[in-house]
């Protein structure tokens, strides 16, 4: 990318806060050593209780801070950030939390291959675990993209596995996580459904398998490339999830916040955006996973059928943004099915 900084594709890094104060200096320290020059940062803070947006307008004069009012979440404040993006006519959206750190080329790798395939929608690298506190990298893997499996259970690739170079080769994978992608803004506006592209009956969590999935069904592509390296300051979920027992046991490391969430949205996305086709092709290992969770849930997480209920009410909703993106999505059943693993 030898050309002026004017020349280059302008991309806005929108960093979404909700009482981020510990990590804030850190991750804005960071993000001025990201080597691309036509770049604009947002600090967008989600009504946080604590001095986080201080911090922003004391040390970092230069971001431009955009004050929610409410904590709309991470479905409200991407949506907002896309809104930022087309009013602002940025050609790439970078979204990201503050417990991100990036190494300096992540960027400028990434911003290469979206140049070079004008059909990948979305893009990331690499992902590690990070250990804010001690600001220590760690060689455990947090995300290598999204794998989607025939029970449509969507899982981090590679998560909390040794980097041992299993996951050195880029290719073109299901989804992007939302920690730190890197979206066409195009791509974005392509796959916008009754006025919004992040969901925001969703609040968070699954948001970023939702968009992947659609993506996917409109035709773009996701990637993920290992040369662009971040680092990902993860709360909670960084475990080995390949088998029931294992999500069951380390579910009791989840808050109730997160389950229900998880719960209500998993069902609003698959309403949203299974192909029938796709469906019917994997009945069994769908179904299989729903009465195995259904007796779990009863026995274990009863509360979890209050999330059943918010489901359940919003299925009108559901049912009418599936209609927008039935009638607009362009792959085939047989053309989705190769992510299903």
């Amino acid at each position: 990318m030898n050309r002026v900084p004017e020349q280059l594709p302008k991309v806005g890094i929108v960093i979404i806060n909700y009482n981020g104060a510990s990590m804030v200096s850190h991750c804005l320290d960071q993000l001025k050593e990201l080597i691309y020059p036509n770049k604009e940062i947002v600090f967008l803070d989600n009504a946080s209780t604590d001095d986080s947006t201080e911090i922003v307008k004391n040390k970092f004069p230069g971001v431009k801070i955009h004050q929610t009012g409410h904590n709309a979440g991470y479905s409200g404040g991407a949506e907002i950030a896309v809104n930022m993006a087309k009013r602002n006519k940025w050609d790439y959206l970078m979204l990201m939390n503050p417990d991100i750190i990036f190494e300096p080329d992540y960027l400028q790798v990434l911003l290469q291959k979206l140049e070079a395939n004008s059909k990948i929608g979305a893009i990331i690298g690499k992902l590690y675990k990070y250990h804010f506190a001690e600001q220590e990298k760690t060689n455990i893997i947090d995300s290598a993209g999204i794998l989607a499996y025939r029970d449509r259970r969507f899982v981090d690739r590679g998560q909390a596995q040794e980097d041992k170079g299993q996951f050195d080769q880029e290719e073109e994978v299901f989804g992007i996580t939302g920690a730190a992608p890197l979206y066409r803004v195009e791509a974005l506006k392509d796959i916008e459904v009754l006025g919004e592209v992040f969901d925001q009956d969703f609040f968070m969590y699954k948001e970023d398998v939702d968009v992947s999935w659609r993506l996917q069904l409109f035709g773009w592509q996701c990637w993920y490339i290992p040369e662009a390296i971040a680092h990902h300051g993860r709360g909670t979920g960084v475990y080995k999830r390949d088998k029931y027992k294992d999500v069951a046991n380390e579910r009791q490391k989840l808050s109730s916040f997160q389950k229900t969430h998880s719960f209500r949205n998993q069902h609003c996305m698959q309403l949203k955006n299974e192909l029938w086709g796709n469906f019917w092709h994997d009945y069994f290992p769908i179904v299989g996973k729903e009465l195995l969770f259904f007796g779990y849930m009863t026995l274990r997480e009863p509360y979890l059928y209050k999330s059943l209920w918010q489901f359940l009410r919003l299925i009108p909703k559901m049912r009418k943004k599936r209609r927008a993106i039935m009638k607009r999505k362009t792959a085939t059943a047989n053309q989705m099915q190769r992510w299903f693993k």
